[in-house]
């Protein structure tokens, strides 16, 4: 095993998994599959369970059961064993042949007897029990029809997806999202009036929502596990309000304040919330290649941080329609793949123009390695040129499955050159700067009346126009930068002005994308209800 690091607690604790898993059919939930699919890979647990079938499914409430011929199943969950996590794995137990069940949690049994709402005191006492997992196996039992059947329930600490060797990822906490000041008035809402809350800074954990505060303890009881696999004493730091209540809540962990006392190393845990940046994440300053990737390839389904890289390119098949899903896509985590990894590493760290050079630079030398018959070309890398080095491999079986991983990240590189998306990221940078430029010579509402022509409806806009998401994400950016400022008559007449323009580009979609839906929720179909209803009346002899 390597030295501690990120990688090697996720592989770590994956190998007590992979112990659990040998012929059996195994449900694994997005957050979970996510980390073996960076820390592992699909394929190591696949060998582990062995067999010429595919024995994984994902845990989900219509999941097909087990058959005569499958009598162990391994549930590998992100989350809390409460609620409808234990109504879908009795669901599924009971319409399976299941004779041994094993279930993996990523949260320890310390917060299970939080949210079993078990006194601290009382918790104390248990040190060394584990009443709720145990409860749990009798269930498990009863729920296969034989209590003389073989249960096991277990907390492993699959907290991370490791990107890299010094780059984790939490993606079942992908939604925890940092406190607006709107949420106070949520939050008073279930509370007294004395003791009201007058602002962000006076919330504490006692504030928060019951399902709030558990989803924060699940992911102080993963740091804590992480802390301990590194052998580290931490000192928490905190900007932002959510930040300072999860530092705190992992300062007062009572697993965590035993685990410090014997710790010989020490560490510094820095938490940010990620609304105080929000430019970071809205901006096009960033002049890496991951960046782009990330931002126009479409979504690996059910993950939150890789993409779909088609590969049509290296098989027989014709991909005339764009619009037709990809079968088996591509991706960008390699685990088992070192020299796709090597890659990937340095496309991370790199800028832009010298990761191009550096996919080329990989690509050359693995096609000399299986003697292709390479035509080198100095100068300017272009997509093009890429491509043609990535088709040498399309009739050389042996070549292309030795250098897949190396090929699935060349196709995203060209893929993501030749994207119509990638050739407006210089025009969003462009008008970044001029923004930064206007913000500090100019109101706000200046700034707003530059933007008002640049917001056009469906019918009026052309491949280089901004689309209904470019704009609100230029307007985040907009108020993300500037700051503090006053409040006048023109800045409410433009910002009405913008409302105006945003509500028209909305309207006038043919159709709203996913995101959009999110946002406006119901909100069109209410203003089209009350439209029909105005014309309805207005049409009545009552009416009339």
């Amino acid at each position: 095993m390597s030295a501690p690091g990120v990688l090697s607690f996720t592989q770590q604790g994956w190998e007590q998994v992979l112990a659990k898993v040998k012929r059996a059919l195994v449900y694994l939930d997005a957050a979970c599959a996510e980390s073996l699919h960076w820390g592992c890979g699909s394929t190591r647990l696949l060998e582990a369970v062995g067999g010429p079938e595919c024995h994984l499914r994902e845990f989900e409430p219509a999941a097909v059961g087990g058959g005569a011929k499958q009598p162990k199943a391994v549930f590998v969950l992100s989350c809390l064993l409460k609620g409808r996590t234990v109504e879908t794995l009795r669901d599924i137990i009971c319409r399976s042949h299941f004779q041994y069940c094993v279930v993996v949690t990523a949260v320890n049994h310390a917060v299970h007897l939080t949210a079993n709402h078990v006194p601290a005191a009382a918790a104390a006492e248990l040190e060394g029990q584990q009443p709720v997992f145990e409860q749990l196996e009798e269930k498990l039992c009863e729920w296969m029809g034989n209590m003389n059947y073989t249960a096991e329930v277990l907390h492993v600490p699959l907290l991370l997806a490791p990107v890299a060797p010094h780059l984790a990822l939490t993606p079942a906490f992908a939604s925890l999202f940092p406190l607006l000041p709107q949420d106070v008035h949520l939050l008073n809402s279930a509370r007294p009036d004395k003791r009201r809350l007058g602002s962000l800074s006076e919330v504490d954990a006692t504030a928060l929502t019951p399902e709030l505060f558990l989803q924060i303890r699940c992911l102080v009881s993963g740091l804590s596990s992480l802390c301990e696999h590194l052998g580290v004493r931490e000192e928490c730091f905190a900007v932002g309000s959510l930040s300072r209540i999860i530092a705190a809540d992992l300062a007062n962990y009572a697993p965590a304040k035993n685990r410090r006392k014997t710790a010989t190393g020490r560490a510094s845990v820095v938490f940010v919330d990620r609304t105080l940046d929000l430019t970071g994440a809205t901006g096009h300053h960033g002049d890496n290649l991951v960046e782009k990737i990330i931002s126009v390839l479409p979504q690996l389904p059910g993950h939150t941080n890789d993409v779909m890289v088609n590969m049509v390119e290296l098989t027989a098949l014709q991909n005339e329609d764009k619009s037709q899903n990809m079968v088996a896509p591509g991706c960008l985590a390699q685990p088992k793949d070192a020299a796709a990894k090597a890659l990937w590493e340095a496309l991370l760290s790199t800028k832009h123009k010298e990761a191009v050079m550096e996919v080329r630079r990989h690509l050359v030398e693995a096609a000399s390695r299986e003697n292709l018959p390479i035509k080198m070309s100095m100068g300017r890398v272009t997509p093009g040129q890429l491509l043609s080095y990535i088709h040498l491999f399309k009739n050389n079986l042996k070549a292309l499955v030795s250098h897949c991983g190396l090929l699935q990240l060349g196709l995203a590189t060209v893929q993501t050159l030749k994207h119509p998306q990638t050739a407006k990221w210089d025009n969003f940078l462009a008008f970044e700067r001029l923004l930064l430029q206007s913000i500090g010579e100019s109101t706000m509402s200046v700034v707003l009346n530059q933007l008002l022509p640049m917001m056009k409806p469906l019918n009026q806009r052309t491949n280089n126009d901004y689309s209904p998401e470019e704009l609100l994400i230029l307007l985040i950016y907009i108020y993300s930068v500037g700051g503090e400022f006053t409040v006048d008559k023109d800045l409410g007449e433009a910002e009405e002005k913008v409302k105006k323009a945003l509500a028209q580009v909305f309207c006038e979609e043919s159709e709203l994308s996913p995101l959009l839906q999110k946002i406006t929720g119901n909100l069109l179909v209410q203003v089209t209800s009350l439209q029909r209803c105005v014309g309805a009346h207005a049409l009545s002899p009552e009416a009339a």
